[in-house]
């Protein structure tokens, strides 16, 4: 099972801003879609924001305006821009690939793959 690899999490103050990576190793990266989930302790994981195979973009209503997703296709890799951060948006974040076409773009039954998960944490 192919790993996906995440990076950039960190602890940064209310307000301030982090930058996820999402490295996707060996895929045909072009043909699926992928997106970003996070899981605060205590709580289900749930979608962020997904970009689809054709381009597509969603994202969840609690970070339209602050968070933007992006993809280098070229390198295999997605981000994930994360603004105006709140410690809300505190938990793990976890990057996620899905083979087939999504239903739900934001649902994390979707995904065939997972990485490992980066830690966000806001302080107020």
């Amino acid at each position: 099972q192919e790993q996906l690899v995440e990076s950039g999490g960190g602890s940064v103050e209310s307000g301030g801003s982090l930058r996820l990576s999402c490295a996707v190793p060996g895929y045909p990266y072009d043909t699926y879609s992928m997106a970003w989930f996070r899981q605060a302790e205590n709580k289900e994981r749930e979608g962020v924001a997904s970009i689809e195979s054709d381009g597509s973009i969603t994202y969840a209503d609690s970070v339209k305006g602050r968070f933007t997703i992006s993809e280098d296709s070229a390198k295999n890799i997605m981000f994930l821009q994360l603004n105006a951060l709140t410690p809300e948006d505190t938990g793990m974040y976890y990057c996620g690939l899905a083979v087939s076409p999504l239903v739900d773009p934001l649902k994390a039954d979707y995904m065939d793959y997972w990485g490992q998960g980066t830690q966000v944490t806001v302080s107020s």
